[in-house]
């Protein structure tokens, strides 16, 4: 049989819970049994102490232990004064003192009347019989006045003493049981009992409560449990309520997180394939428009129609390599072979490649990188030349004839800090940050008769992040667009 989370949580906590109680118990009962002796003991040794101080006061009138040996009647009333704390019954007849040692049984005590009533004192029957049983007191010479045991040790006898002289001792035998009187095991008897009561209606609660705690715990793991396999199942939309702030609350969150990071990589996905799709399709079309027509007579393969073709092949080609280089960057499978480099030389390099097409538009480049000092990183020369390529056909494309670029290089602090600013036209701040996104275009600026296809800025963020910086977009001063990126200086990443 296989047991679930919630019988072995269950179980764990009852038996933590049973281990303790009974243990409580064990240590319970000793003590009880073991304060309950001490109590015991603790009444012996006064009635022991009051007796002995009695014994010596009769002594002291009487000079002798004759009485006592004789009459043993006197024997048992002071045994029973030394006790006045719990009420007497009468002695039953079987429980008679044996006769003093020497005297013939049946012999008449003295001073005792044969036809008076039983005393009662203040000892209970069951202690004055065993207590009485144990007493013995010795002469001087250590022989036996009183006794009912076989050969009193007199070495454990309490010496009895008159105006400083050793008169006599008086002894009691060690019990040969903790509780050998009824009472006394009726009373452990009960109290064992009502701890083996209280001990199991513990457990039952314990086990209830276990029970209770055990289904409450499992509750979230369940629903998780229940939610991991919609969620392999591919519903991406699944979400479990988080109920508590402990480490479950934080599970379920991390799980509603993965979900929702899930869904919309899901959603990114399908918006990845429409758009390949449809970016795919137009240059398609057109070539197989174009070559329908050559086949059905209605256009000449003149040079003219075969530039064409030639323009929608190599748009084509650039879109398949961009989207080879973007899953590349993607899967960490781009090479970058990093050196230390001046990020001004490799800057100015690339801006001096372009100038010549800066110029035949019509847009002015203003530069700011002669001061490099201070900006040489860590980094792959070929890929930080294909980032500014990027960058520098992204403003050439889409700003006006007539405008201004403004490319800066500085360091900031811990950073390098390449910064491109164009004039208009402007990127709408809402759209500022998909940008970075895989084939997205804004509609006022780019569009497919400049050739844009919305990978660059994704492969230059690749790029920038694979150099551990950090790639922005924001309004340009100029009325255009503003292009930070920030890449750690030699030394600091």
């Amino acid at each position: 049989m296989r047991l679930g989370v919630t019988h072995k949580l269950f179980l764990a906590i009852l038996t933590a819970a049973g281990l303790a109680v009974i243990c409580s118990a064990l240590i319970m009962q000793w003590r009880l049994n073991r304060g309950f002796n001490n109590y015991l003991n603790s009444i012996e040794k006064a009635g022991i102490s009051r007796l002995a101080a009695t014994l010596e006061k009769s002594y002291g009138t009487e000079r002798s232990w004759g009485s006592l040996a004789r009459n043993h009647e006197r024997w048992r009333q002071l045994v029973i004064s030394s006790f006045p704390m719990i009420p007497l019954e009468e002695i039953p007849p079987g429980d008679q003192m044996p006769p003093p040692a020497g005297m013939p049984p049946g012999a008449p005590e003295e001073h005792t009347d044969q036809n008076s009533a039983r005393p009662h004192g203040l000892l209970p029957p069951p202690m004055a019989r065993r207590f009485d049983q144990r007493l013995y007191l010795l002469d001087a010479d250590k022989r036996v006045v009183v006794s009912r045991v076989m050969a009193p040790d007199a070495s454990r006898a309490t010496p009895l003493r008159y105006r400083g002289a050793v008169v006599g001792y008086l002894g009691i035998m060690p019990r040969t049981r903790p509780f050998a009187d009824e009472p006394q095991r009726r009373f452990i008897r009960d109290q064992e009992q009502a701890l083996t009561l209280t001990a199991g209606v513990v457990v039952l609660l314990a086990a209830i409560l276990s029970l209770l705690m055990a289904r409450r715990l499992v509750r979230p793991l369940r629903e998780l449990a229940a939610a991991t396999h919609r969620l392999s199942s591919g519903v991406f939309s699944v979400r479990v309520p988080i109920s508590s702030r402990d480490e479950l609350g934080e599970l379920a969150g991390d799980f509603n997180s993965l979900a929702l990071t899930l869904e919309k990589n899901e959603e990114s996905r399908r918006q990845w394939v429409a758009d390949i799709s449809h970016e795919l399709r137009t240059p398609l079309a057109i070539l197989r428009g174009e070559i329908e027509a050559i086949q059905d007579g209605i256009r000449q393969p003149t040079p003219q129609t075969i530039q064409s073709l030639h323009g929608e092949v190599l748009h084509l080609g650039r879109l398949v390599d961009d989207l080879y280089q973007l899953s590349m960057s993607d899967v960490g499978a781009l090479t970058y072979r990093k050196s230390e480099l001046d990020l001004g030389d490799l800057l100015s390099e690339t801006v001096a490649a372009f100038r010549p097409e800066f110029s035949s538009k019509g847009i002015t480049i203003v530069e700011s990188i002669n001061d490099t000092a201070g900006t040489t990183v860590f980094g792959d020369p070929e890929r930080l030349r294909q980032l500014f390529t990027n960058l520098l056909k992204n403003s050439l494309k889409y700003t006006d004839a007539g405008g201004t670029l403004i490319v800066r290089l500085q360091a900031n602090g811990d950073m390098a800090t390449v910064d491109f600013q164009d004039s208009p036209p402007a990127v709408p701040p809402a759209e500022m940050e998909r940008l970075f996104e895989r084939l997205y275009r804004v509609d006022s600026s780019r569009n497919r008769s400049t050739g844009g296809a919305g990978l660059g800025l994704a492969i230059c963020r690749n790029i920038v992040e694979a150099h551990a910086g950090s790639i922005t977009a924001r309004p340009s001063s100029l009325g255009g667009l503003w292009i930070r990126i920030e890449i750690p200086r030699k030394g600091t990443n």
